[in-house]
């Protein structure tokens, strides 16, 4: 049996729903979901549809099926259960040209009802031409789970893009081609969305506009899925001095990529004149990504950009990132808070860390510190720590560019933090009760590969 699936739409259109039972009622609920205008004629009638009745939202006729009840309709359904009556409904719309589904009867069927999964507008219906429905259900299911919940947004987000691309784009190859680009891609709400900016092109009215964007600890893998796409579809990128050149190249070969870093003191550019130049850029219309290492929002002068943007009334989004912080206690792999040891976790650069106040509270031993660039001298820092009430023992652990390639980690003592050797920068300190079992663990490891090393040296015989 040869089958022509199609989509009807029936809205405001008449149709004849022959019963009133327990079949008829599936169907009463695909029906009113088109918003067809139903009409029920049946004796007896459940009391669903009494109710729906009573809500206005069907007509119920309490008597048997005429003849005459055929008129006027686009569409009829019998599911009575009787196999007579339902075979002369079919014969009477037969004979006027209706299209009619006699429920579980083939050979007295123009159409068949599909097993359905729908996501908003998508609807994707499944048909077996009436052999066998449960099989059509179980693939329903199947379906079903493999699709996500947000499709049907996702295509309303699609379809007003496809109407735009339609408003401006004349008729021909390319138009077409750019739609099936769409389709490939995904659709957000954003003035920067790439496949908004694709759709539009060179006619888009654009308007400039200024992302904060978290690249974090430097590895792709860990970037947001916010970020990449804005990285994607930056026309400008400010970029710290740290973020490696792994993420640039998702940038597209079009963007301008402007490194507007500053490292060890070293200043080449002013906090000022990045201030200008993201203003500068957005104010020419461009979609900029100022790309910060870790989270923008956390040492990296975010509140001094955010209100330059505010005051030059340029539009501006947030968007986070990996901190350092959580990379460097991943490497180490210890939690940043403990229940048993480490209920609070405190932030701060090195040139915080250390206070020669002496007005300043004893440390509370209950904290995991994380000190972001604690700088080549850590026997200061340890000093000032001991000085002001923590312990010698108190486990500390030094992480040299975390979460990339090159990381390395090392685990000491307050007491001893000093003698360790420099790790290149960019570094970042973690100290508390929390790094106690992995700085242990850490400690007999190296014990044993010294022990192995050894052994290998001794001679033999």
């Amino acid at each position: 049996m040869n089958l022509l699936p199609i989509f009807l739409k029936l809205e405001g259109r008449n149709c004849l729903l022959v019963g009133a039972g327990n079949v008829a009622l599936e169907k009463i609920g695909s029906l009113l979901r088109t918003g067809v205008k139903l009409r029920v004629v049946a004796p007896e009638a459940r009391d669903e549809v009494k109710q729906l009745a009573w809500e206005g939202k069907l007509e119920w006729v309490g008597r048997r099926f005429e003849d005459g009840d055929l008129d006027g309709n686009f569409l009829v359904i019998a599911a009575t259960d009787s196999p007579e009556v339902n075979a002369g409904v079919y014969q009477g719309c037969v004979a006027r040209n209706i299209a009619c589904n006699s429920v579980d009867d083939i050979p007295n069927c123009d159409f068949f009802f599909g097993s359905v999964v729908r996501r908003g507008d998508l609807q994707i219906a499944i048909s077996t031409a009436g052999n066998s429905p449960a099989v059509a259900q179980r693939l329903k299911r199947e379906i079903d789970k493999q699709l996500p919940e947000d499709l049907g947004t996702w295509l309303e987000d699609l379809g007003q893009l496809r109407r735009e691309v339609l408003a401006v784009h004349p008729r021909g190859e390319e138009r077409k081609a750019l739609l099936h680009q769409l389709g490939q891609r995904e659709v957000c709400a954003s003035a920067s969305c790439p496949a908004r900016r694709m759709a539009w092109g060179p006619m888009a009215e654009k308007r400039g506009s200024v992302a904060l964007v978290g690249a974090g600890p430097g590895d792709p893998d860990l970037l947001t899925v916010k970020a990449l796409r804005l990285i994607h579809g930056a026309d400008v990128i400010l970029h710290d001095d740290l973020v490696p050149e792994a993420i640039l190249r998702l940038a597209s070969e079009a963007a301008e990529i402007v490194n507007v870093g500053k490292r060890c003191g070293a200043k080449t550019i002013t906090q000022d004149e990045i201030n200008a130049l993201m203003i500068w850029h957005a104010r020419a219309e461009r979609s900029v990504v100022r790309l910060k290492s870790g989270d923008p929002l956390i040492f990296g002068r975010a509140a001094e950009e955010i209100a330059a943007l505010t005051e030059a009334g340029v539009a501006f989004e947030i968007v986070p990132g990996i901190t350092a912080a959580f990379a460097a206690a991943a490497a180490v792999g210890c939690s940043l808070t403990d229940r048993n040891g480490a209920s609070n976790v405190t932030f701060s650069s090195g040139h915080h860390a250390q206070s020669h106040n002496e007005s300043r509270l004893p440390e509370i031993e209950d904290a995991t510190r994380v000190v972001y660039m604690p700088g080549r001298d850590l026997h200061l820092l340890a000093e000032e720590w001991l000085q002001r009430g923590l312990p010698a023992d108190f486990p500390c652990a030094v992480v040299s560019h975390a979460g990339r390639p090159e990381q390395q980690v090392r685990c000491s003592t307050l007491g001893a933090l000093g003698e360790l050797a420099h790790l290149p920068a960019p570094s970042l300190l973690i100290a508390g009760w929390a790094v106690r079992r992995t700085a242990a663990q850490a400690e007999t490891a190296v014990a044993v590969a010294t022990a192995q090393a050894g052994s290998l040296q001794e001679p033999v015989g």
